[in-house]
């Protein structure tokens, strides 16, 4: 059962990220497509208890802390903003258990198929290898989907209130987390560097006229609409980046933070972090502080492209250099504090990026595999819309 609740939770959520207005009218004009996005939600719940699938809190806490830092948020700003506003977490966190639950049913479904091997990795080697030269675009999308036909104007009104809101300023990526039905939502939407032929013609004619940060109206594509952003171009073969190493410390408080009137404990945190940022000078005091003082997080985040960050994080990061803390950052949960191990410039276009080639292929099948998947579920499915 979807109840009314339910869908006015979800709308508020999306109202929320996206700084609409939460007004009867907004709600009401988010309606159809949160109530279409529910049912798909719940039509692939049902395929994963079917086949046992658990995902655990702790997933879902690391899912939502990756959005976070994709857009620069200091870890825990989307607890505290759903707060403010009376909505419930469970609201994100059952949406996003859904979509780590999805994604291990997909694994399931592909069996064999999700085995890139090293032919595969080849045969794409050599195909870039002779586009050598010519453009390949990074893009964002976000795909809405149209089920029923008789519904398609009401997925265009919605497109509509999407692209006016990412206009407005709101993430792009936060917005695909909640509302894009590609199995990159987790990622922000992000498809990574493609070519023109690997996307719908409709969506290359458009891209190769947008400048970089442009974002498109609604694209009708087979089975929905995109909407998509361009991130960047690049000729194939070169592509320099920034890529960082860096570690972090997060000093967690007890309960959310009260900026009026902090606690006592979170007085205790910001003093730590203070005295730490006097006294770090290498990413292995860091490393130490992390474990001495027990970080919820791990000290090591992997390696990072800097021109990938969104812009306050990216523009905290450039002003530091290797060695240099960073000040606290302070969010409703905790405190943290990031320094730069190394930085280097690379060319990430180099046709021996075995890792990119194996991601990139292993997610259009995944895709491929999740649109079939529903539409099968759907077609099986009796669905009773009442009220």
């Amino acid at each position: 059962m979807i109840s009314q609740g339910d869908v006015e939770a979800r709308g508020r959520l999306f109202a929320l990220s996206t700084g609409l207005p939460l007004t009867p009218e907004v709600l009401a004009r988010l309606r159809p497509q949160v109530t279409q996005q529910l049912i798909d939600e719940r039509l692939r719940l049902q395929e994963e208890q079917k086949r046992k699938v658990v995902v655990t809190d702790k997933e879902i806490a690391d899912a939502v802390a990756g959005i976070e830092q994709r857009n620069g948020m200091a870890p825990g700003t989307m607890r505290g903003k759903l707060g403010a506003e009376g909505v419930a977490l469970r609201t994100l966190y059952d949406q996003t258990r859904v979509q780590l639950g999805w994604t291990r049913v997909l694994r399931d479904e592909l069996g064999p198929r999700a085995e890139i091997s090293d032919a595969d990795v080849s045969a794409q080697m050599a195909v870039l290898k002779a586009e050598s030269g010519q453009t390949e675009y990074r893009v964002g999308e976000i795909f809405l989907p149209i089920n029923d036909p008789s519904k398609a104007a009401d997925t265009t009104r919605f497109a509509d209130t999407v692209i006016g809101q990412l206009h407005a300023g709101a993430p792009f990526a936060v917005v695909a987390a909640q509302f894009s039905q590609n199995q990159t939502a987790l990622q922000g939407g992000d498809l990574g560097w493609v070519h023109l032929n690997q996307m719908d013609p409709q969506v290359g004619a458009i891209l190769q006229a947008m400048p970089d940060g442009a974002i498109s109206n609604p694209i009708r594509v087979p089975g929905g609409i995109s909407i998509v952003t361009l991130r960047g171009k690049r000729t194939v073969g070169n592509d320099m980046a920034t890529m960082i190493t860096l570690r972090q410390v997060f000093l967690p408080f007890s309960t959310p933070l009260d900026p009026k009137n902090p606690s006592e404990q979170a007085k205790k945190q910001l003093a730590v972090a203070q005295s730490l940022g006097k006294t770090a000078h290498s990413c292995s005091d860091m490393e130490a502080a992390a474990k001495a003082d027990g970080s919820s997080r791990p000290a090591d985040p992997g390696a990072v492209r800097l021109e990938g960050l969104a812009g306050p994080m990216r523009s905290l990061l450039t002003g530091l250099t290797p060695g240099q803390i960073s000040r606290p950052l302070i969010s409703v949960d905790g405190i943290g504090l990031i320094m730069i191990c190394t930085s280097d410039r690379k060319n990430m276009a180099e046709t021996g990026n075995k890792e990119e080639i194996t991601a990139g292929l292993l997610s259009e099948r995944v895709e491929l595999v999740s649109r079939q998947l529903v539409r099968d579920l759907r077609r099986r499915a009796i669905i009773d819309l009442r009220g």
